[in-house]
């Protein structure tokens, strides 16, 4: 793999990915694992592992349409975890963000949401802690909505991916307009202080006025951030099983994503990673800042994962329907007493530490904070890292901070910068 190749290798939103992530023998306490981290500004994330319906691009591990029967017991085992996570941490523990996603959680009903605010209080602390959750057109409802505010989210996702009904639906996101513009309403009279809207390019049949079309529609209804993705066809999703070759389907998505960056700098938003825009001036939530690459992370629900200094850890990873609906199965039917330990995870190194704080910062518009690099390591990010010199004779780096062109390739350098030994665990991993 080099930087010649594709420009889209693969979105490093993690650091190592889970399928590079083995089982831990034994299991460590998680008392043990958190004894020494500190715990003043953690993240918490909470996984809802269902949906109304799987789109065709998705691989995130969700379960299309479960019985109710299943999201009843999933919260009754959630709380389950819920409890041994909170007797692992220290009294003092204390949260700077949380998030809710999956899947979608607001496929739960409001008393259900209730009942899953009920549980994420107990360990987060929700009150005056910066919330966000992710919805779907579908399920934007002014009841679920109203649950969200009054349990203080500040931050609502929903994935609209196009404005066209016809891209939706070749994107696999059948969707009615109707129902999107009527959910982003709602969304709005929820008062909910930011609004994040995600969008896609580089679906078949799209164009560049087609995509301008979706960016004007997302820009009327100034969403304080907007997240837009390229088009990934990835095994065992539904896109994977009918995809045909595009020979410049690179080049079509280089395209528009720059169209894209034109677009919305000229209507007043500010890139802050190759994905993430958001509007100057907009909210953004009071509280602690929490640092990705320093801070720890709690994880709740059979999808996620928690991480601390030198451990990342989680439950069994899954893509295909059947071995999804597995690992739900394998979650519900645990003892508590599960709860307790680390099961499958990653130890990163020194050397993967430094790599992670690096890949962390790098693919953000403000670069590697260099003394914050050395107080942390002790050492210049540029002596650990020299291969970087590759990117500045690219054009790609300059400084500490990613060009704009490196920005653009960021789906290229962030796996190009994978450690060996990471890159052997994620081959070694057989999808399913």
């Amino acid at each position: 793999m080099t930087l010649d190749d594709s420009p889209y290798q693969g979105y490093l939103y993690a650091y190592p990915h889970k399928t590079a992530y083995r089982k831990l023998d034994p299991r460590p306490p998680l008392s043990e694992v958190w004894a020494a981290e500190p715990q003043d500004a953690l993240f918490g994330y909470v996984h809802l592992p269902f949906c109304e319906m799987r789109c065709g691009f998705c691989n995130l591990f969700t379960r299309a349409n479960p019985p109710a029967e299943q999201v009843t017991a999933y919260l009754e085992q959630l709380r389950h975890q819920a409890a041994a996570v909170k007797d692992s941490l220290s009294p003092g523990a204390a949260f700077s963000r949380i998030a809710i996603g999956g899947g979608t959680p607001t496929y739960l009903t409001a008393g259900e949401l209730e009942e899953l605010f009920a549980i994420v209080g107990g360990v987060f602390g929700t009150a005056a802690v910066p919330m966000s959750v992710e919805t779907s057109p579908a399920t934007a409802t002014p009841d679920r909505l109203a649950v969200l505010a009054a349990h203080g989210a500040t931050r609502v996702s929903m994935g609209v991916q196009s404005f066209l009904e016809s891209e939706a639906r070749a994107a696999g996101r059948p969707q009615r307009q109707a129902e999107v513009d009527r959910a982003l309403d709602v969304i709005r009279e929820a008062g909910v202080p930011v609004l994040n809207v995600d969008l896609i390019y580089g679906i078949d049949g799209q164009t560049p006025q087609t995509w301008q079309h979706s960016l004007d529609e997302a820009i009327r209804r100034r969403p304080e951030e907007l997240y837009l993705y390229p088009l990934y066809v990835r095994p065992l999703t539904g896109l994977g099983r009918r995809a045909h070759a595009r020979a410049d389907w690179d080049s079509e998505r280089l395209a528009l994503y720059r169209q894209a960056v034109e677009v919305l700098t000229a209507a007043g938003y500010e890139q802050h990673s190759m994905r993430q825009f958001r509007l100057a001036g907009a909210p953004v939530p009071d509280g602690p800042d929490y640092c990705c690459q320093d801070d720890g992370t709690i994880g709740l629900g059979c999808g996620a994962r928690s991480y601390t200094s030198d451990l990342h850890y989680s439950f069994d990873y899954a893509v295909s329907v059947s071995e999804v609906r597995a690992v739900i199965d394998d979650y519900l039917g645990r003892p508590a007493s599960d709860f307790a330990y680390a099961e499958i995870g990653f130890r990163l190194d020194a050397a993967e530490q430094r790599r992670r704080w690096l890949l962390k910062s790098l693919l953000r518009t403000e670069g590697v904070d260099a003394a914050a690099y050395h107080k942390r390591f002790g050492t210049p990010y540029d002596e650990d890292f020299p291969q970087l010199s590759v990117l500045v004779d690219k054009g790609w780096l300059a400084g500490s901070a990613l060009t704009a062109e490196g920005l653009a390739h960021s789906d290229a350098i962030g796996p190009w910068l994978v450690s060996g030994t990471v890159r052997e665990a994620m081959g070694a991993y057989v999808t399913r």
